[in-house]
């Protein structure tokens, strides 16, 4: 029977991985400028300065490259309520603290480059985009009431870091822009550098406390939603996205879960007590039902695409 530990105790065991890691990502980590990744000079004044202000007809980019772009800013620019969430419920000590400040910095380039390049070109209505921004950071993001401490929280910042890697890769390759593309190709590389740091991190919670741990990843995974879930237009965005392959229920799956779990060997360990065995059982029907359901989503989606494709074949 495994014993439990306190969040103190789990911090201050995990801190010599905490620095070890942390120094492994200085090492990796590439120093890069978010000015280098805009076209500065597709950039033109707006009304205000004398200049015309936006017009649809301005972009160049697909309503679904919108909105995945869109989607995807608005996420990077709640890092004030992510900072506050990681900082709350790991530690600004030592490397814990190091860590959350570094982890912070980067992910701040990434709302800074996206804005840019969209206001530069014209991408999207930059009035629009203001304003959602405004409902989003002021909503803010707040882990479920029954969420609490280290374990649910790096449990939850390994997938979100790389659903979003996904998210971005798959956004750049609907843009139909190099320059978006490798703008986008850049983050995703921050993205899973991160996600690297906090998957050898709750692997090592694993280790530690195996059911304890069991119990925050089971629990996060379901119950997952992305971080972006309470901007507006959240549902209808997230819904588009995935019919068009930028992140959807098998990329999920396939990308996301089933990965990491191999990773942390979750269904081969012999560790863990009744408790831990409960939490794993209840994972794997999770599992086995997103198996369904994505299934299930894609045939829908093969039918509608198929629809649509008849219905603009019958008008040409």
């Amino acid at each position: 029977m495994t014993k439990d530990l306190t969040q103190l105790e789990i911090l201050t065991e995990l801190e010599p991985v905490a620095e070890q890691n942390l120094n492994r990502h200085l090492s990796m980590a590439k120093e890069w400028h978010p000015h280098d990744y805009v076209p500065w000079d597709q950039g033109r004044n707006f009304a205000a300065l004398g200049g015309v202000d936006w017009a649809p007809e301005q972009s160049k980019l697909s309503e679904v490259a919108k909105v995945a772009m869109i989607t995807n800013l608005l996420t990077e620019d709640n890092l004030p309520s992510y900072h506050r969430e990681i900082a709350e419920n790991f530690s600004q000590d030592g490397a814990w603290g190091t860590w959350v400040g570094r982890w912070t910095a980067e992910e701040n380039r990434h709302g800074i480059v996206m804005r840019d390049y969209l206001v530069v070109t014209r991408g999207v209505d930059p009035v629009a985009l203001e304003q959602a921004r405004m409902v989003h950071m002021t909503n803010g993001v707040h882990s479920p009431e029954d969420w609490g401490g280290f374990l649910e929280n790096v449990a939850y910042v390994t997938f979100q870091e790389l659903a979003t890697r996904v998210s971005h890769r798959n956004t750049g390759k609907v843009c139909d822009d190099p320059i978006a593309d490798r703008m986008l190709q850049r983050i995703a590389a921050d993205e899973n550098l991160h996600m690297i740091f906090y998957r050898t991190l709750c692997g090592a919670g694993l280790d530690l406390v195996p059911d304890q741990a069991m119990v925050a990843i089971t629990k996060v995974l379901t119950n997952f939603v992305m971080p972006g879930a309470g901007m507006p237009n959240f549902r209808r965005n997230g819904v588009l996205m995935a019919k068009h392959g930028i992140y959807d229920l098998r990329q999920h799956l396939e990308e996301v879960v089933q990965p990491v779990l191999k990773k942390w060997n979750i269904f081969d360990r012999n560790d863990f007590g009744a408790r831990g065995e409960r939490a794993r059982d209840e994972l794997g029907a999770f599992v086995a039902k997103l198996e369904r359901d994505a299934a299930r989503f894609e045939e829908q989606r093969d039918r509608l695409l198929a629809r649509e494709a008849a219905r603009e074949l019958a008008s040409v």
